[in-house]
């Protein structure tokens, strides 16, 4: 896992890598998008690489929303335990036949008062720039209670092309920089607001 400023003042994010198979080109988008968070001095950045949490397909007799004891899976709880202490989210993920991985979408299904009231920016790539992918991830965001932001990363295959022909990935993601500055400006607003909103709620 990579790590961006400590402020204990900051907004806590969460880079999420949505893909874990070889060669994938999500590990490379990340580490940029962390450098480009970092510059951010408001801002806590770290990276949650799904290789690092190996958690089995989603079988639990309780769902997340109604269990009534924290799930038994050691990584599951090392996953909630980072999802816990966020204040908002960038998930980083490609476009698989129309949609997003499934290793996404369990690690998403494991969770749920965790993601409640926190704001989801993501940053996709592949056939229709990743925009299908994204557009399925919004629907399950909302049905999490979070609160995905409007600006996204939609980047071409072209671009994967590019970096697996060995084009420096600074260089070739260079012309997005300037998007991510509209897109933490979101994030950022919507984080505060909803981490001022969470501090006022009673104790359930």
């Amino acid at each position: 896992m990579y790590t961006g400023c400590m402020d204990t003042q900051a907004l806590k994010v969460k880079i999420i890598l949505g893909s874990t198979r070889e060669g994938r080109f999500s590990d490379k988008v990340g580490a940029w998008m962390l450098e480009e968070v970092k510059k951010d001095s408001h801002i806590e950045a770290e990276v949650l690489d799904l290789r690092d949490f190996e958690m089995p397909f989603f079988a639990e007799a309780e769902t997340p929303s109604y269990k009534t004891k924290p799930y038994a899976h050691p990584a599951v709880a090392q996953w909630t335990a980072k999802i816990a202490e966020a204040d908002a989210f960038i998930i980083v993920a490609p476009e698989y036949n129309h949609g997003y991985p499934a290793v996404l979408k369990n690690a998403l299904d494991y969770v749920y008062q965790e993601w409640n009231n926190k704001p989801v920016a993501f940053v996709s790539y592949g056939s229709a720039l990743g925009s299908r992918s994204v557009e399925q991830l919004r629907q399950v965001a909302i049905e999490l209670q979070m609160a995905p932001i409007r600006n996204a990363l939609h980047m071409p295959y072209d671009v994967i092309m590019a970096v697996g022909k060995g084009a420096p990935v600074g260089d070739v993601l260079a012309p997005y920089a300037e998007r991510v500055g509209g897109l933490l400006s979101q994030l950022l607003w919507w984080g505060k607001a909803l981490k001022a909103a969470r501090n006022d709620m009673p104790a359930a």
